[in-house]
C-alpha cells in the first residue's frame, strides 16, 4: 500500500494558523458546512413548530376569553414592549452586519457588531426583567400564584400565565442566542473563520434572527391586542 493512502485530507485553508478543521467523518470543508447549515435550518424549523404551536394556543385562548384577554393586555407596557422590539430589530441589523464583515475578511467589525448584538440582547433582558418586577409588585404572578385583584377573572390569570411562559421561553432563546454569539467571537478573533469558511458565525446569526422574528409575533399578541 502506498504512503500516499496514509496521507490525511487536507483541508482548504489549512496553511491557516487554527483555521478550520475537517471532521474526518467528511470528505471537505464545504460537505462539513453543509451538514452543519443543514443541521441548523432543521432546528430552527422545529423551533418555528414549537412556537407555532404556543400561538395557536394563544389565540384559541382569546377567543375564549376576548373581554378578559383585551383587559389584562393593558397592564403589560406598550412602551417597554415597543423599545424591546427596536432593540431586537436593531440587534439583527448588528448581527447580519458581522457575518457581512466576517465574508470580507473585516474580523475587528465582526467582533465589535456581535459585542453590539449581545449588549442589545442584555438590555431587552434588563428591560424585561424591570416589566416582571412591575407585574410582581401588582400581584401578577404565574398559574395559581395570581393574586391581582383588579382583574380576578380566569381568563385573565390564564392570559398573564401565558405571557409568563411565553416571554420566558423566548428570553431562554435570547439568552441561548448571546451565548452562542459569545463563543464565536474569540475564534473571529483568533481567524479561525475565512472569507470563505464560517459557517458557525451564519448559524449563529441565524438563530439570533429566529430570536427577533418570535418576538416579533409576541409584540402584537401580547402588548399591542387591546
Amino acid at each position: 500500500m502506498s504512503t500516499s493512502e496514509h496521507t490525511p485530507r487536507a483541508a482548504p485553508d489549512a496553511a491557516l494558523a487554527g483555521g478550520p478543521r475537517l471532521a474526518e467523518h467528511f470528505q471537505d470543508l464545504d460537505q462539513q458546512h453543509h451538514a452543519a447549515r443543514l443541521g441548523m435550518w432543521i432546528f430552527l424549523s422545529s423551533e418555528t413548530l414549537l412556537f407555532a404551536g404556543l400561538f395557536g394556543l394563544l389565540a384559541g385562548y382569546r377567543t375564549m376569553y376576548t373581554a378578559d384577554f383585551l383587559a389584562a393586555s393593558h397592564h403589560n407596557s406598550v412602551v417597554i414592549g415597543t423599545a424591546n422590539t427596536a432593540i431586537l430589530i436593531t440587534s439583527s441589523f448588528t448581527a447580519a452586519w458581522a457575518l457581512h464583515s466576517v465574508r470580507h475578511g473585516a474580523r475587528r467589525m465582526a467582533a465589535l457588531c456581535l459585542a453590539a448584538t449581545i449588549a442589545f440582547g442584555l438590555t431587552f433582558l434588563g428591560l424585561k426583567l424591570v416589566e416582571y418586577f412591575d407585574h410582581f409588585h401588582h400581584g401578577i404572578y404565574p398559574g395559581v400564584y395570581y393574586r391581582f385583584a383588579e382583574l380576578p377573572s380566569h381568563g385573565a390569570k390564564l392570559f398573564f400565565t401565558l405571557y409568563y411562559f411565553l416571554t420566558g421561553l423566548h428570553a431562554l432563546h435570547v439568552l441561548g442566542g448571546m451565548v452562542f454569539l459569545a463563543l464565536v467571537i474569540r475564534p473571529i478573533w483568533k481567524r479561525r473563520y475565512t472569507e470563505r469558511h464560517h459557517v458557525a458565525v451564519e448559524n449563529g446569526v441565524l438563530y439570533w434572527h429566529l430570536v427577533d422574528l418570535v418576538w416579533i409575533f409576541l409584540w402584537p399578541l401580547l402588548y399591542l391586542v387591546g
